[in-house]
């Protein structure tokens, strides 16, 4: 599902990766642990399509999408991936499922089929009762969750969380973990995750420690 293949990536003079190598089958959950600094978070943008990397290649599922110009990799980073993050990033003025639908109207979905995409979403989450409520009037857990529906909104094949439950306490986290176990063998996707969480990496099928801009061990 991914190849990542001597990733570079420097701010200025200080080099944040040196050389990383990373390659995830379709099917795996992987967690990258590793202390502040180390570059987890960068690598996550990088393989995400987010960033670019200063030297190096990332291929998802077959596409070089270093190669793709900028409104090609638009296009698949919309169509083809999921991201979650710390911090919800729900539009405030939106409903959840509003909220959920966005990338699908990106995608040019039609407002009905997009409509029943995010409230089955919504009700596999267990929170078709919350769909016309606004974030503010969402707790954190519940907030989360309308982020996991909206990454998967497009089906993607490959997800990328950063720090998902770092906001949660530890009842919604524990959840949250399970809910991406959960969808992986459902839905047969693919995750990976960067995580201070050691809980989160117990659960996953591959752990991958960094330090310094390297991985240490896989």
């Amino acid at each position: 599902m991914l190849q990542a293949t001597g990733i570079y990536k420097n701010y200025g003079k200080l080099e944040i990766l040196k050389g990383v190598d990373l390659h995830v089958p379709k099917g795996e959950i992987v967690t990258i642990l590793g202390a502040s600094g180390a570059g987890k978070s960068t690598l996550l943008h990088i393989i995400g399509t987010l960033d670019k990397s200063d030297a190096g290649q990332v291929i998802i599922d077959g596409i070089n999408v270093s190669s793709l110009s900028s409104s090609k990799l638009s296009a698949f980073r919309n169509q083809r991936l999921g991201f979650i993050f710390q911090f919800h990033h729900l539009l405030p003025e939106f409903t959840a499922l509003e909220n959920v639908c966005i990338p699908a109207f990106i995608a040019k979905v039609g407002r009905k089929e997009a409509s029943k995409r995010g409230m089955d979403l919504l009700e596999m989450l267990g929170l078709e009762s919350r769909a016309e409520h606004k974030p503010a009037e969402l707790s954190g857990g519940e907030q989360q969750r309308v982020a996991v529906a909206r990454a998967l909104i497009n089906k993607p094949s490959l997800i990328f969380a950063d720090e998902p439950s770092g906001n949660l306490d530890s009842e919604s986290a524990l959840n949250l973990h399970n809910l991406f176990i959960d969808l992986r063998n459902k839905f047969a996707q693919t995750f990976i995750i960067v995580t201070h969480n050691e809980e989160l990496g117990e659960m996953a099928d591959r752990k991958v420690f960094m330090k310094d801009g390297l991985i240490l061990t896989d």
